[in-house]
């Protein structure tokens, strides 16, 4: 399986939108788990690296690195 390119406080969108309409989802943790935050409604989702590296379709914005 490709390895997708992310890092952390990127904004991705997923496969599958959220119900509450938004498809933009930021990274705000990760680890053996990645913890992701809906941008529309500010829900939080953590899943395992593997499922998040399945389920991310693309990286919508870069964070700024320093």
């Amino acid at each position: 399986m490709e390895m997708k390119d992310f890092g952390l406080n990127d904004l991705v969108e997923m496969k599958k939108g959220h119900p509450c309409g938004t498809n933009s989802w930021k990274i705000i943790r990760m680890g053996a788990d990645v913890r992701i935050k809906c941008e529309g409604c500010q829900h939080s989702v953590m899943l395992p690296r593997m499922e998040f590296n399945k389920k991310m379709k693309k990286v919508l914005v870069k964070a700024e690195t320093e």
